[in-house]
């Protein structure tokens, strides 16, 4: 996709555009004739508001004011994206930043959309909302390549289907007439992977409890309001406790308060006994606590740093990162090779940087970080988000591993298979509240994609009686 947008060259081979031979040198080549991109890590400028970032470098075409408004209005209208030109992309959730990236590229003129796991940070309504959009400019011409590791999205939206596996076309298939099974062993060469979890490791051990835990914020509007407001819940040893909801509602900055990125106004934050409601983040770190961060990009790496000083983030004063208040660099290049090693990290070597890996092969490296200094308690928001089968079964299993053995996991997901699969039990945050809790050995991804949006409260049976005391 990179070379298909000017961002890299290819040594061979030919790309044809309407029956004429191209070529890139930039993607500002590639957006002159027509092909637009949108990232799985996105391109936006977070100080800025929406209008801004969707002119910035095409200011030629409609301006930097009422027209570009205008043109922005049209566009959002037309395709349903729903996007608020004067919202300062810092304070928009992850599927709003999406929006306003498909729009930046229909800004442009885009003939054809490249969209890199378009669906990782969405439930299954906002999918169909997104899919009814990709429906519509189909219609109107346009032609959409779409990247995605979830096949039945794959064969539910695609007209034809391309599988590559390590950099090398290995089959076609045709959406009518192909399962998601053999779609699975074309891409991994194996069955697909379940995140089904059937045995109950949860102990009456509590690791963390958080009791009436609120968190205020001001808005881009000045007005202050509460983001989480009453949260309280208990994990125990060997529990995996997940929580569902659309992205917004109170899970990032729950993640950041336990974290101690946030200092909450109110509640008891306990890790193990100790109450570390007001600690500094390293000493929860010290504490036992692992993290494998919602955006890897801006959160878990940094991209132009070898993997051995990625392996230190996060945990430079414990070993073997350390020793005696010293960096021990040549221990954590040993301890990097092992990690590469033990999660399959696909890796040239240590010395390269972060950002020449995959996306999958990132995400590895980040849980075999944190797993490296058994933690006490995992925080694990979207762990499998944009990686490919392979790579998602691994960190399943890791997980489950370390759950067999006492560790207690907060798992924040969008995947909602993933969520029912893994959790032993499931709670639903809406609004900055826990309003439902459901069986995950019962529910089914609609019922809880309906309580994600407010639907439903209090305890999510399977037959639908969803009646029941707000939580």
């Amino acid at each position: 996709m990179k070379i298909l947008y000017g961002m890299q060259k290819p040594d061979e081979g030919t790309i044809t555009i309407d029956g004429e031979q191209a070529a890139f040198h930039s993607p500002a080549d590639a957006i002159a004739r027509g092909i637009g991109m949108v990232h799985q890590h996105f391109m936006l400028a977070d100080n800025l508001t929406v209008l801004e970032n969707v002119v910035l470098g095409g200011e030629k075409l409609y301006g930097i004011g009422a027209k570009a408004r205008k043109k922005i209005k049209e566009i959002s209208d037309a395709y349903g994206l729903n996007v608020r030109p004067d919202a300062v992309v810092e304070d928009l959730g992850v599927a709003d930043r999406q929006r306003v990236e498909i729009l930046k590229v229909l800004y442009r003129g885009a003939r054809t959309l490249i969209l890199d796991e378009p669906t990782a940070v969405l439930v299954p309504q906002e999918v169909e909302a997104l899919f009814d959009n990709l429906r519509e400019l189909k219609a109107e011409g346009l032609t959409v390549i779409f990247i995605s590791h979830k096949l039945g999205e794959v064969l539910k939206v695609a007209d034809d289907i391309t599988v590559i596996r390590r950099g090398t076309t290995v089959g076609t298939a045709d959406p009518k007439t192909t399962t998601t099974k053999q779609l699975a062993e074309l891409m991994v060469g194996s069955e697909l992977p379940s995140p089904e979890t059937r045995e109950s490791t949860v102990t009456d051990v509590p690791m963390l409890k958080v009791d009436d835990l609120r968190l205020a914020a001001t808005d881009p509007d000045g007005v202050v309001r509460e983001v989480l407001s009453a949260v309280s819940f208990t994990i125990h040893k060997g529990e995996v406790l997940g929580i569902a909801g659309v992205e917004g509602n109170g899970q990032a900055e729950l993640v950041e308060a336990i974290m101690g990125m946030r200092d909450p106004d109110g509640g008891v934050i306990t890790l193990d006994t100790a109450d570390i409601s007001h600690a500094p983040t390293r000493k929860r770190r010290e504490g036992g606590i692992g993290y494998i961060p919602e955006d890897r990009h801006r959160h878990g790496l940094l991209l132009e740093a070898p993997l051995w000083e990625n392996r230190i983030l996060g945990h430079v004063t414990e070993r073997p990162n350390s020793k005696g208040g010293l960096l021990d660099n040549k221990a954590a290049r040993v301890d990097t090779e092992r990690i590469v090693r033990e999660y399959d990290v696909r890796t040239p070597g240590i010395e390269v940087t972060a950002a020449s890996l995959s996306g999958g092969n990132q995400q590895k490296l980040i849980v075999g970080r944190e797993m490296s200094h058994s933690p006490k308690l995992l925080i694990a928001a979207h762990p499998t988000r944009g990686v490919d089968v392979g790579a998602q079964a691994q960190i399943w299993d890791q997980i489950r591993t370390a759950r067999r053995e006492g560790l207690a996991v907060l798992l924040i997901s969008a995947d909602l298979d993933e969520l029912i699969g893994l959790s032993d039990t499931l709670r639903v945050m809406y609004r900055g509240r826990l309003v439902a809790d459901a069986d995950p050995a019962t529910i089914t991804p609609e019922e809880l994609g309906s309580a994600m949006t407010g639907a439903a409260a209090g305890h999510l049976e399977h037959d639908d009686s969803t009646g029941g005391e707000d939580r």
